[in-house]
This record gives C-alpha cells, structure tokens and sequence, in this order.
C-alpha cells in the first residue's frame, strides 16, 4: 500500500475541529488576534484571526500533535504546546492575553485530557499506544472493538457475515472507513447480494480479519463511535468505525516486523495423538514493515505499508471410511457399486478393525448380542 498525504486533501470523517475565544484580563474579547496552530511532526502552520466577538476556528484539523500561539499587538504572545488531535474531536481552547510587549511569551501546557463538550456523541477511541502494548491475535485490530461499550460479538453464519451488534443493531449495520473514504464493500458466498449490493460488509480478509484495511503498524488510530452521531454518518445505522492511518512526517521512520508459527513451537493435535499419527506440518510467516519520511520539507510526505501471509495450516479430522468388517455391521464396499470398488479399495483400514474382524469366527452370532472389540483387538460374546 502506497499512500501520499497532502495537508490540504483531508477527508471530514477524520479530522478534528478546534475551536476558542481569546479574552484580556478584563475579560474583555480581544477581536482581530492572530492564532497559528502549528503542526510539530511536519512543521505546517495555518493562521485565522478572531472575529469581532473574539472567537476562532480552525476546521479539517488532521489527528497528530499540534502547538498554538496566540498573538496581537500590545499583548505578549501566548504559547500552547502539548496539544494532541483525534479523530473527530472537537476541541475547546481558550487564550488570555496579558498586557506587554510582544516579544515578551508565555508557554503554556495543554490539558492532556480531550473532553467533548459540544455534542452528545458516544464514542471510544483507541490509538496506536494502546495497540501497540496489547497483543493481538493475528496482527488484526477488530478485536479492539469488541472492547467498546454496547459491542457485542454475534456468531458468523453463510448468510450473516457481521461480526460483531453495536447497541442491540444487526452485525451487518457497521460503517467503515479508512482516512473517510468507505470501505464497506466486502462480499459474501450468500446468494441474494442483500449484504453485498447494499454496502453492509467490511472488506476484511477472508479470515476475517482488518489487516486487509490497514495493516496494524500503518495505523495510527481509530474511532467507534457507537450512538447520537452526527448526520454526516448516516449511512449505516450501527457502530461508525474511522480508521486513520499514519503518514509521513519531517523525519524518515519505519519498521520491520515477523510474526511466525511452525511445528517446532505447537504441540501435535489431540486427534492426532490419539490415533498415534505424527504431528503435520504448520507454517505461517505474517511479516513486512511500513516506512515513511519527507518528500519536500514541510509541504509533502511519502508512507509506504506492506504485510505478507503465508500459512500452511494442516487439520486433522476424524470421520467414517466404508469398511469390510464383518456381516453383522455390513460389507460397505461389497455393497457399493462396480464403478466406485477400486476407489474403495485404496482407502485404508485401522488395524484395530483387521484384528476384529479376525476374530470375528470365534463367537457364535446370536441375533440379540452385538459382540464387542476391547482395546487389545479381541471380541467379548
């Protein structure tokens, strides 16, 4: 996956919004100041002036960790710093300008806590931090969302292939979207393309996994909100799921990553064991990295993400083979037809079976007693 972010395409979904008033120590509205909200990872700045009621907006605010400054002639200039934006916040950032030169500044830490105050909506986020310390199964994130209030996993059927009810709606009622471009355009082997046409499925892997949405070291976070969005999330009456992924800053980063299995490090399967069969091989190999850096400082960033699965996953499964053990439990493969005998012969018969039918001479049928085979491969009349 290639992605190239410019600042200027950002996607509604995704951004935040900041918004405040600047007052003096009067308390008096201050209209005409100059606010830059300045980006730390790659050094873009945008400006706005408050009204003449003394209040400011910056809108399509992409999520990373931003600084502000505030400043107007006959005021020192007022610095925030420590500001971190999610994915669809709304925040609230008040200034107040002393009297002074200037040149004079004052540094201010912002409140590490984002409280939305300007809607109802209920929602959770969960960023790269908390990812990052929690190990997930199969490097796929979904199950970050089952952690959410009000989700409740639903079984997976043919027909039904949601995986999780948000506030009691159906499995298939989940909106996705990744940097706020859809991606509710997964299929289903179900006939009627009800789920399918209709835009109600995830594009996940056919494990059922999100890896094939953004690999888990490409993200940088995501939001579920899960009840009184807004109108712009419409679509979909269930849980509203915004991925954002991580972007190129103003220094190169990246990693590399190499997740395996073999039959080294798991034990053979019971099934196996019990029928004395060795343990079969199992491979898999999810491995890849991500790398991101600057094309043009400050202005355009370049991120690159690739994962890779290889799995060889073996199963062992116990099930009926036509046998030939004797009259009384039937001759399968006498009975089946000519056409299908010399397939029937090339299947083959547990020893435990050739002993009991060995054996079989010895005991006088009797239509009322079945005989019985005891582990050493005897008959008990």
């Amino acid at each position: 996956m290639l992605a190239c972010f410019i600042p200027p395409a950002l996607a509604q979904t995704k951004t935040g919004t900041i918004r405040g008033s600047v007052i003096d120590p009067a308390g008096a509205v201050v209209p005409n100041a100059s606010i830059r909200l300045i980006d730390v990872d790659r050094g873009s700045q945008t400006q706005v002036a408050t009204g003449n009621g003394g209040f400011y907006t910056f809108a399509n605010v992409r999520p990373g960790h931003y600084r502000m400054e505030a400043e107007k002639s006959g005021f020192k200039l007022v610095r925030l710093t420590g500001i971190t934006v999610n994915a669809q916040d709304n925040l609230d950032q008040n200034f107040r300008l002393d009297v002074g030169a200037v040149s004079d500044s004052i540094s201010v830490e912002a409140n590490a806590v984002n409280v939305n105050a300007t809607d109802g909506t209920v929602s959770t986020l969960v960023d790269r931090t908390f990812a990052d310390n929690l190990p997930l199964n199969g490097r796929s994130f979904q199950t970050l969302i089952m952690l959410t209030p009000g989700v409740v996993v639903t079984p997976t059927v043919f027909n039904d292939q949601g995986q999780f009810s948000v506030n009691g709606q159906r499995a298939d009622a989940n909106y996705f979207t990744v940097d706020g471009v859809s991606a509710n355009f997964g299929v289903t082997g179900y006939f009627p393309l009800g789920q399918t046409a209709g835009g109600g499925l995830p594009a996940l892997t056919v494990s059922g996994g999100t890896n094939s949405l953004v690999s888990a070291d490409a993200m940088q976070e995501f939001r579920i909100q899960t009840s009184s969005f807004a109108p712009e999330f419409g679509r979909m009456p269930g849980g509203q799921i915004s991925i954002v992924t991580r972007s190129g800053t103003n220094r190169f980063h990246g990693t590399l990553f190499e997740y395996f299995r073999n039959g080294v490090l798991d034990a053979n399967d019971w099934f196996a064991n019990f029928n004395h069969l060795r343990k079969p091989e199992e491979r898999q190999n999810d491995f890849g990295g991500v790398i991101g850096g600057p094309v043009f400082k400050d202005r355009t960033f370049f991120f690159f993400s690739y994962e890779g699965l290889r799995l060889r996953q073996p199963v062992t499964q116990a099930t009926a083979v036509p046998d030939n053990t004797c009259q009384v439990f039937g001759d399968a493969r006498a009975m089946a037809p000519t056409s299908n005998a010399a397939l029937l012969e090339r299947v083959p018969i547990s020893k435990r079976r050739r002993a009991f039918c060995a054996v079989r001479t010895e005991c006088e049928w009797m239509p009322t007693v079945r005989p019985a085979c005891d582990g050493d491969g005897t008959i008990q009349c």
